[in-house]
């Protein structure tokens, strides 16, 4: 079925703007789509690069947009410690290198060598757990866009005295790089081992937030990304996204 949303704003949008800020593709996407009579509204097809939608008008992609806008691949890795996300510094291993045969769980195509699949959300190089690499821009935009408000959630383990004021410190109360950060969720599930999640992602964030609060990282998993889980995917293993995680995604 074609990918249809109505549009709520109060102001008129660009088509390209609109569909940008809700995450379905990038702004340049959306103007080859228009270009190719592949975007409607209201039945009509749209011709006009700069036209505008209005409150209560339906958008509708045909489904050969859709086609052309799941093209992109999404991996999903349990990255180990000792890896790095994206490109690294000299002397510094990729995380893609662990894209293998081997390590592979399910079915899919092993993505070439040099294929171009950057992190959606990284994942520091003295931290494991669930890392996206993907060339698909839509799923990209939902993760890590400007309007995006998936969370990410996290298992970390601590030294120090974990107090309450503490908690309360690192749920509300610290800023970064003169910043203040969003309000996070923060939970004891023993007595060093604290559970976030997390609406942003500043670099190195909760080391650094666990720093203000007196306290020293010693091992830091993550186990979710919005709908994305973890769940037992071995350690330096690697599956493909499926159509339904990303269509929960970018919903």
């Amino acid at each position: 079925m074609a990918f249809s949303r109505t549009y709520d704003g109060a102001e008129p949008s660009r088509i390209n703007k609109w569909l940008g800020q809700s995450g379905v593709c990038s702004r340049r996407e959306a103007d080859a789509l228009i270009a190719d009579g592949l975007v409607s509204i209201d039945g009509v097809v749209v011709t006009d690069a700069g036209r505008k939608i209005e409150a209560g008008q339906t958008l509708t992609l045909s489904d050969r947009a859709e086609t052309a806008l799941a093209a992109g691949v999404t991996v999903v890795m349990h990255k180990p410690v000792g890896y790095v996300s994206g490109q690294p510094e000299p002397g510094k291993v990729p995380a893609v290198r662990l894209l293998t045969e081997a390590r592979r769980i399910g079915e899919g195509a092993v993505p070439a060598a040099d294929a171009s699949l950057p992190p959606i959300g990284r994942l520091d190089e003295d931290s494991r757990g669930l890392l996206m690499l993907s060339s698909d821009g839509v799923v990209a935009k939902a993760v890590i866009g400007p309007v995006s408000k998936l969370d990410k959630e996290y298992l970390v383990r601590v030294t120090g005295d974990v107090t309450e004021k503490k908690l309360s410190l690192l749920r509300h109360g610290i800023m970064l790089d003169g910043r203040q950060l969003k309000p996070a969720r923060v939970t004891r599930m023993e007595p060093h081992r604290l559970r976030f999640i997390l609406t942003e992602g500043r670099n190195r964030q909760i080391r650094r937030m666990c720093e203000h609060a007196d306290l020293e990282v010693t091992d830091l998993l993550r186990i979710r990304i919005g709908p994305i889980r973890l769940n037992n995917l071995p350690e330096g293993a690697w599956r493909m996204l499926t159509a339904e995680e990303r269509a929960a995604l970018i919903d």
